[in-house]
């Protein structure tokens, strides 16, 4: 085991503690702490805040998410209504209609959920 150091080897060359610095140069320890805390003196209140930006952030403390549940029902929706108009069409053409009417009704109950959800999401923020 030639040339292994064991981690407390460097420790015991200086010093005998873990804190081989702390009682050499204390001046350096305190005021180096005393820099990197400093207490703000003041708080920021919603004075400081504009309008616009508290009233988003009063919003989304409301309703946290509303943007990305709305994008949901958005993508969803849109989803359901290419998928509601590709069975609608593969109906019409006579193609296996105990596969394309099941799924044209679900793609319909897709689109109309989503519809549900959207204006349940505008209630509420009224």
């Amino acid at each position: 085991m030639a040339g292994f150091e064991p981690a407390t080897a460097r420790l015991r060359i200086g010093c005998s503690t873990a804190e081989p610095h702390r009682h050499r140069y204390p001046e350096i320890i305190t005021a180096s702490y005393t820099t990197m805390v400093q207490p703000k003196t003041k708080n920021r209140t919603t004075s400081q805040l504009q309008p616009e930006r508290y009233a988003r952030l009063k919003a989304e403390i409301t309703a946290p998410y509303r943007g990305f549940r709305k994008f949901i029902y958005v993508a969803c929706g849109s989803s359901g209504l290419i998928g509601a108009f590709i069975f609608l069409f593969q109906s019409l053409a006579g193609r296996s209609l105990e596969t394309t009417l099941p799924n044209l009704a679900l793609q319909i109950g897709i689109v109309a959920a989503m519809v549900f959800l959207w204006r349940w999401e505008e209630r509420r923020r009224k």
